[in-house]
């Protein structure tokens, strides 16, 4: 006979003494099983003492965790959290170097406990060891065991971390400032500072006035991985809590400095794996930078701002008048509108047009200046070989820079939170994109009115150079040099060509006749298992003991049986035991979703989006309902199907879908291998079994 089960088998320590095996009624106070336990030792005072694991990070055990503990497990008789916290304190606060030395070592262990933590937080902890650090006298393995102790007891969120004061801000920004400090030290400066910053407004002020981005920036450069993990959610969390304004310019800080190449070289690039907590602070960090594009890219240019209609003239000025020009732009006023022409913008009279529809909106705009400016003879080259040429074959700059951009903000996902590992290089490298279009037009021999089809090749050239996952913009080059237009033709032909045996019209026909064969298999499948029928928890019982009804088809096919059950059953439940039940041609309709009765009433609207899914209503004659929630995705798509069809009417769901693209690939296979066999017999061949008659078995398990 299997132990009850609320009785729990344990192995409790002492030091000094032999372990106690008892049994642990869950049922009895903690407070009367440890007294239990104190007699065993003959230990008076059993209100000080507490149990904790003695394994793993030895938390103590109180009446909310105590569910926890498994057959088996080995506890520790210790002092309570109160008396292990006043203790604690004391020593701290004692003039012995190396006892407060093992009462920090101690602390800083017990703090991971909620039990303790509260327990020495009502004592002015936390204040009194913010003085310890204040003070600046504490070094080595003693401040870092403050420091530990400190970050653990805040994580607790007990307390707020608005009541930390500046000097103390300062004293661990003066850690993370030092050129020479303890790794130990460094790291958790570094994570109480990233602590502060997310939880508190008015510290993130503080702290951003305290540590500099280039002083970040140089932690990076370091050979030790937890450090730069550190520095890299520092930056991060400055980066989120800045105003809209400040983060604009903290990534142009960012940019200035080179991190992109300092995380490439030292980190992405360095002779060490990349943990799991770095890859995540590296993917937060590009999400955060990236999408800073997706403000400018839902930016509409204003016509009438100045500042903006003088990036237009800069990039006419860049392409047309040269460093030198003393004239400026005076004498060729006239000539702008000639020029923007060969710029290639499609309003020649006033290109800030073209920068009204969004997506792209200014990102577009953004674009051009940086290709201008940062690879000036990249752009020069391309405006006025482009501009000069008489052939009607011109590449239409301004039109292609904008549609280009348009289309890596597709391909990139700006503004979501997936599929960026190569988003912010790519944007930061938009000559690369700017040359394969130029390339790929004269490649094409293109003409104004092939913008389309070579705006086609190009997206095609980029998204199958980005599925090969290249890991650099060096890899991502030399896959694009790869796919020029010969190759894009190449590769679709060769697609072309294994699609067009599935596509010729005696296979189309082939599937067409095969497709109602196998509708049919798909039904009866559906109705032999609605015979055998399916058991539903009853709505409502959540927080009581668990009831059950259970459904089935008569083998008939012409009644639905129901009834409740006290228990889930193991196998196939009897007619005779489902009292209730519904002619089938009383149904008027099969319901699901939002739209089952059981979901419209006021308390199925805190029900979560699985159950609304799982829902189905069977409507009956006269105005009756029966209401369902199948247990998991595979019986509501069975039933919804089953009924559906018991009724005539079409089935929808997924998994008929799934089932019937699966058997009739499996059946054109068979009859095309039986056709690749045919050979001239000697004498007539058998009649061959019909297809109809294939005994098909599905798990779907």
């Amino acid at each position: 006979m299997p132990p009850p089960a609320d009785i729990v088998k344990v192995a409790i320590e002492w030091p000094g003494a032999n372990a106690q095996l008892i049994e642990m009624d869950q049922k009895r106070p903690l407070s009367s099983i440890i007294r239990e336990v104190c007699d065993g030792w003959s230990l008076s005072g059993s209100e000080q003492f507490a149990l904790r694991y003695a394994d793993g990070p030895q938390l103590y055990i109180t009446e909310q965790s105590r569910g926890d503990i498994k057959n088996g497990t080995i506890l520790r008789l210790a002092i309570s959290p109160a008396r292990a916290a006043r203790q604690l304190l004391e020593r701290i606060q004692s003039h012995g170097i190396d006892a407060r030395l093992e009462a920090l070592k101690e602390l800083a262990k017990l703090s991971a406990d909620p039990t303790f933590a509260a327990e020495f937080i009502n004592m002015e902890g936390i204040g009194t060891l913010a003085r310890l650090v204040e003070s600046g006298t504490h070094f080595g393995e003693m401040l870092a065991f403050t420091l530990t102790a400190f970050l653990e007891l805040m994580d607790h969120g007990i307390v707020s971390w608005d009541l930390i004061s500046l000097s103390f801000i300062k004293q661990i920004a003066g850690y993370v400032n030092q050129p020479m400090v303890d790794v130990s030290i460094l790291q958790r400066s570094l994570a109480i500072l990233e602590s502060m910053v997310l939880n508190s407004h008015s510290l993130y002020h503080r702290v951003a006035q305290e540590i500099t981005v280039g002083q970040l920036i140089g932690h990076l450069q370091v050979s030790n991985q937890e450090i730069q993990t550190y520095a890299i959610a520092l930056i991060n969390a400055l980066f989120l809590k800045a105003p809209e304004d400040r983060r604009q310019e903290m990534a142009s800080s960012l940019a200035q400095k080179h991190l992109r190449s300092i995380i490439l070289n030292h980190v992405i690039r360095g002779n060490r794996p990349i943990k799991a907590e770095m890859a995540h602070q590296l993917y937060v960090l590009q999400v955060l930078t990236f999408n800073l594009l997706e403000e400018r890219m839902m930016t509409k240019m204003d016509p009438n701002d100045q500042a903006q209609r003088d990036i237009i003239f800069e990039l006419r000025r860049i392409a047309f008048d040269g460093e030198n020009d003393p004239t400026g732009t005076e004498k060729r006023k006239a000539m702008y509108t000639k020029d923007y022409k060969m710029l290639g913008f499609t309003n020649h009279v006033n290109p800030a047009m073209d920068f009204t529809q969004t997506p792209p909106g200014m990102l577009a705009l953004d674009n051009m200046l940086y290709l201008a400016k940062v690879h000036q003879d990249t752009y020069i080259r391309i405006v006025l070989e482009n501009s000069s040429r008489e052939d009607k074959h011109e590449c239409p700059f301004g039109r292609c820079a904008i549609e280009l951009t348009r289309m890596l903000c597709e391909i990139l996902q700006v503004g979501e939170l997936r599929n960026i590992s190569l988003a912010c290089q790519c944007f930061s490298f938009r000559n690369l994109f700017f040359c394969l279009l130029n390339k790929t037009w004269k490649e094409m021999r293109a003409t104004a009115e092939d913008f389309n089809k070579v705006m086609q090749v190009v997206r095609e050239q980029i998204t199958r150079a980005l599925a090969m996952k290249p890991s650099s913009i060096d890899q991502l080059k030399t896959k694009l040099r790869g796919l020029n237009y010969s190759e894009i033709l190449r590769l679709r032909q060769s697609e072309r060509m294994s699609q067009d045996d599935f596509q010729s019209p005696p296979i189309i026909e082939l599937r067409e006749r095969i497709q109602p064969e196998i509708l049919e298999l798909i039904k009866q499948q559906r109705l032999n298992r609605l015979c055998e029928g399916s058991c539903f928890r009853k709505l409502g019982n959540r927080r009581r003991q668990e009831k059950f009804w259970f459904c089935r088809l008569s083998l008939n096919h012409k009644v639905l049986h129901y009834g409740d059950l006290d228990e889930s059953p193991q196998g196939e439940v009897p007619f005779e035991l489902l009292s209730d039940k519904i002619p089938v041609s009383d149904i008027k309709s099969v319901v699901t979703g939002k739209d089952c009765p059981h979901m419209k009433e006021k308390s199925a609207l805190k029900q979560n989006k699985e159950v609304l899914e799982l829902a189905f209503s069977v409507l009956y004659d006269p105005d009756e309902t029966l209401n369902f929630v199948a247990p998991n995705k595979y019986e509501y798509c069975i039933w919804t199907d089953g009924l559906c069809a018991l009724l005539g009417r079409e089935m929808g769901s997924d998994l008929t879908r799934s089932d019937l693209d699966t058997l009739i690939s499996m059946e054109m296979k068979l009859r095309l291998l039986d056709l690749e066999n045919i050979t001239i017999p000697e004498a007539p061949p058998p009649v061959p079994k019909e297809p109809s008659s294939y005994n098909f078995t599905y798990n779907y398990s």
